[in-house]
């Protein structure tokens, strides 16, 4: 910084003034103080590649620069500050009412993009809570627990969110293990969101079944003219996150040629575009995602070692959901509520015939097939009644429930005729229950007129309460 620049913002008030002779001992102040706004006098040899400008992107994210350079070297200034991702670049000679007025829109600016991710944050919480707590009082409640947009009750799943607790609170990379619809990328953003890193942003990127070219250009950039249809140049994800966190899902899917880059940029933070002759940097923490056993293909020579412990800074795994059966009635009740208030419908609950079968049912999908079951049988759902058997799905409705009450229900000792009289005696009892003897809709769910319904309630004497 020039001293006319010194002295024109001798007075800023609310803000102390550091004054480096050099870049050097910028360096060395920046190791030391977090600032708010550097304004960096360029000298013709300050435009390496490890300039403290530059360093200041990887160790001061959230400070805002302003380069100042000479009118005869304003294209180096001006590719510096694209580089280190400065506010702007002015000319000498620079007037110190000009230095004011630029520095107190810069920090002017800053603190309104610190006050807009603290808003951002706050709605989307607010936005989450409306969803989990629905005004008519059928919020999930007791023993539920919540990370971010993770529900969960059961012992197997509050293990893997306070691993996560602890690998938010440290800035390692975070490798999650599941099957496909479990939530490795709900549990990614939870990570994001309760780190360090939240005033930044997050970034998400699917490796499977992309090109090493295509995903290269997404998550490292390239340049204009790069290859064919590069009509532009492309940021890529790694330097979009400076600062924040990049999700890769499917981290296996990549080809052993990608995993090398993927490693570079792991080990030194090396962002190098498409056709570019020019090695940038950025300060990314990565959360990578397998529905495969990566330390399986290690042992069978199909992923980098190397890589795999790179990743590997926190290995979670998250249990598929038919190993926890427990979050079946929560999560089924949290989609209901949240469905119910997209599509603008009142629904009741859900009988314990549905849920009973949603335990049962083993879900390939995970959750992702139990949240989607849920809609559409809140979209089929009668106006101010319950998800009742006849919404399930023909596949789910058809589930074979062993070692239950089901089995319970039949008397040994008796003859056929006996047994079946009795399933059925016990089928209309739970049905009337469930229904609180509305007999129009116990007719409905169980296929039978209304008279037919009435001669089998007086035949097996049944009795309201």
């Amino acid at each position: 910084m020039t001293l006319s620049a010194s002295s024109a913002l001798s007075e800023l008030d609310g803000y102390r003034l550091i004054f480096c002779e050099d870049d050097n001992s910028a360096k060395s102040r920046l190791d030391e103080v977090n600032v708010d706004l550097i304004l960096y006098d360029v000298d013709e040899d300050d435009f390496g590649p490890d300039n403290a400008l530059a360093r200041s992107r990887l160790s001061h994210t959230a400070c805002w620069r302003i380069v100042i350079c000479e009118k005869n070297e304003m294209s180096c200034g001006a590719q510096l500050c694209e580089d280190t991702a400065s506010y702007l670049y002015l000319a000498k000679p620079v007037q110190e009412q000009q230095i004011r007025i630029v520095v107190k829109r810069a920090l002017e600016h800053a603190e309104l993009s610190r006050r807009h991710r603290i808003l951002s944050r706050e709605l989307k919480l607010s936005l989450d809570d409306e969803i989990f707590n629905d005004e008519e009082g059928g919020s999930v409640q007791g023993g539920v627990s919540r990370f971010e947009r993770l529900v969960y009750a059961s012992p197997k799943m509050a293990e893997v969110v306070a691993e996560a607790k602890v690998a938010a609170s440290t800035g390692m990379p975070v490798l999650i293990r599941g099957e496909t619809g479990t939530g490795k990328e709900l549990l990614a953003r939870a990570i994001h969101f309760n780190s360090d890193r939240v005033n930044s942003p997050m970034h998400s990127q699917n490796c499977g079944g992309v090109s090493d070219d295509a995903l290269y250009s997404e998550l490292f950039g390239h340049m204009r003219g790069a290859f064919p249809g590069a009509i532009a140049d492309r940021l890529g994800l790694f330097r979009a996150a400076d600062g924040g966190t990049v999700f890769l899902d499917e981290v296996s899917e990549v080809s052993p040629h990608f995993q090398v880059a993927l490693l570079r940029f792991l080990q030194e933070g090396e962002v190098k575009p498409l056709g570019s002759d020019k090695t940038l940097y950025s300060n990314v923490r990565i959360i990578a995602a397998s529905n495969r056993s990566i330390e399986e293909m290690v042992e069978k020579g199909s992923f980098r070692r190397d890589l795999y412990y790179r990743l590997r800074g926190f290995q979670l795994e998250l249990p598929p959901l038919r190993d926890r059966t427990d979050d079946i009635p929560v999560l089924t009740q949290f989609f209901v509520e949240k469905y119910a208030g997209v599509v603008g419908r009142r629904v009741l609950g859900v009988t314990s015939d549905v849920l009973k079968r949603l335990e049962y049912y083993p879900f390939p999908g995970n959750v992702r097939e139990l949240e989607s079951e849920v809609q559409r049988m809140v979209a089929v759902a009668e106006q101010g009644g319950y998800v009742a058997l006849r919404h399930l799905s023909e596949k789910i409705a058809r589930t074979p429930i062993e070692n239950g009450e089901d089995a319970a229900f039949v008397p040994s000792g008796v003859t056929l005729k006996d047994k079946v009289e009795h399933l059925e005696q016990v089928v209309l009892t739970k049905a009337l229950e469930a229904f609180h003897w509305n007999q129009s809709k116990v007719a409905e769910e169980l296929g039978l007129s209304r008279v037919g319904l009435a001669n089998k309630i007086k035949r097996y004497g049944l009795r309201k309460g």
